[in-house]
Parts: structure tokens; sequence; C-alpha cells
């Protein structure tokens, strides 16, 4: 017990931002993807929404791995946040042009 309370502040900060990045914009980000291939896939819409519903999980899994995977927690939420915004914006433009 003496092992974990003796870990610095800093690493513990550390740790937490890459679980929220991981969990939180890989939650953001896996829902981006999925609705950017249900929009933008050339398939039935059942069709295209089960497909990227499936591909979400593929998604959400590579981004937790990213984020413990980086050198540091502020290129954990780079390298999710910038796709997830990426992926979010491409998706409100594209049904904003759908709906006009």
């Amino acid at each position: 017990m003496k092992a974990a309370a003796s870990l610095p502040l800093r690493y513990r900060l550390a740790v937490a931002s890459r679980s929220l990045a991981a969990i939180l914009g890989g939650y953001a980000l896996a829902t981006a993807s999925s609705l950017c291939l249900a929009l933008w896939l050339p398939l039935a819409r059942s069709e295209a929404v089960l497909v990227g519903t499936m591909a979400s999980f593929l998604v959400y899994c590579c981004a937790a791995l990213w984020a413990f995977a980086c050198r540091t927690a502020l290129s954990a939420w780079i390298g999710i946040g910038v796709p997830a915004a990426l992926l979010g914006a491409l998706a409100w433009l594209a049904k904003q042009g759908a709906s006009a």
C-alpha cells in the first residue's frame, strides 16, 4: 500500500488525464466516425448504420490504446481530439448539406 502512496501527484494526474482521454475522447471519436460512416457509405441506410456502429467499437479500442501509447498526455488528447473534431465537423457539414 505504501508503493501506491509514494507515486507523485504529477504521475497520478497524467494517468487520470490519459484515462479521461481514452474514455471521453474515445467515445467522441467513435461516435463521430460512426456518424460519418453512416452518412457517407453508399449502402442502404440500415446497412450503413450497422457498419458504422460495428466499426465504432474498433475505433474506440484503438483510441484507448492510443491514449496510453503516447509519450505524453497532451499528445494523447491531441491525437484523439483533433480527428474527433474533424470528423464531427464533416458529419455536421454533410448533415447540413443533406437538409438543404
